[in-house]
């Protein structure tokens, strides 16, 4: 995995981001399309395995 300094923090984040939006529980969310938490697990553990430490938990 390639890494890159976060502005001035000093702070070393992949360059691949893992986007989280689609992770959740379709029951509660506006969106239809989401993993449940069963299904995600794998998806993390894979991005981690691969030294993926940038997730984006916005929505």
């Amino acid at each position: 995995m390639e890494y890159a300094r976060l502005g001035t923090t000093g702070m070393q984040v992949s360059r691949i981001c893992l986007g989280c939006m689609g992770f959740g529980d379709a029951a509660n969310w506006v969106h239809k399309w989401v993993l449940t938490e069963e299904e995600s697990r794998p998806v993390i553990r894979h991005a981690l395995e691969i030294g993926v430490n940038f997730f984006d938990t916005a929505n």
